[in-house]
């Protein structure tokens, strides 16, 4: 792993707040795991993903505490999680002690990092749309107890508004969020596009946050540098972290 196998985020974050989320590449799992996979539920080999791990905290310095997620929308505070051999389920975590990195698994799905303006609290979150629209972007800013036109939001990579085709049961999942029917462009057979960067905008926009910076990167488009769950379906993890150095 070098530093062409990971990006940071880029937003005007105070300086002690740092981010690394990670492309596909640099690691040592093989076949349809190849290369950097995070994810120990996807049955890759254990030891290869431990070792990926490690590459990757040589760079952040800190150690990731990863979760359990179940697509809803629990929060918990990271370091207490530290030396837990069993994550938390959840799906998203926070952090004010600079002891650990925040960080959350994807391969499609949005992850969105947070922080405040003063570099006192940081947050990552897992978005698949069901978290999205079960509002756990408005929970975590709750959470993080900072007044929400002082929190900054990156969204990462992620299936892209051209690729991701859903149900009419999404749209519908996302009715109380003003201005969500933007986000779905419709199709025949009553299907959709939909766009999770503009849904997880909308979504924290609903509670006053409003510094929102966005990858261009589409996970489902781009196979050569990030893992994609609905394009291959067996297929690894990528990590986002972000911490207070």
């Amino acid at each position: 792993m070098n530093k062409n196998d990971f990006f940071t985020a880029t937003w005007h974050a105070p300086d002690n707040v740092k981010t690394l989320l990670t492309y596909r590449t640099g690691g040592v799992s093989v076949g349809a795991f190849a290369s950097l996979n995070v994810g120990l539920h996807v049955n890759d080999d254990a030891e290869k993903v431990l070792q990926n791990r490690q590459l990757i905290e040589q760079y952040t310095g800190k150690p990731l505490v990863y979760l359990n997620q179940t697509h809803g929308t629990h929060i918990v505070r990271a370091v207490d999680y530290l030396n837990t051999a069993t994550p938390p389920d959840a799906d998203a975590s926070m952090d004010t002690t600079g002891k650990v990195a925040c960080a959350v698994m994807t391969a499609d799905c949005l992850p969105v990092l947070l922080c405040d303006t003063n570099g006192t609290t940081v947050a990552a979150v897992h978005c698949g749309w069901r978290s999205l629209a079960a509002d756990i972007l408005p929970k975590t800013v709750a959470k993080m107890g900072v007044l929400p036109s002082h929190i900054l939001a990156f969204c990462g990579a992620c299936i892209g508004k051209t690729a991701f085709e859903v149900g009419e049961e999404v749209w519908q999942a996302f009715a109380h969020i003003a201005g969500y029917e933007n986000a779905f462009k419709p199709l025949n057979n009553n299907k959709f596009l939909c766009d999770l960067h503009l849904l997880a905008e909308l979504s924290l926009n609903s509670v006053g946050v409003t510094h929102i910076t966005h990858s261009p990167h589409c996970t489902y488009n781009e196979p050569d540098k990030f893992f994609s769950y609905r394009k291959e379906h067996t297929t690894g993890r990528m990590v986002s972290a972000i911490w207070l150095a």
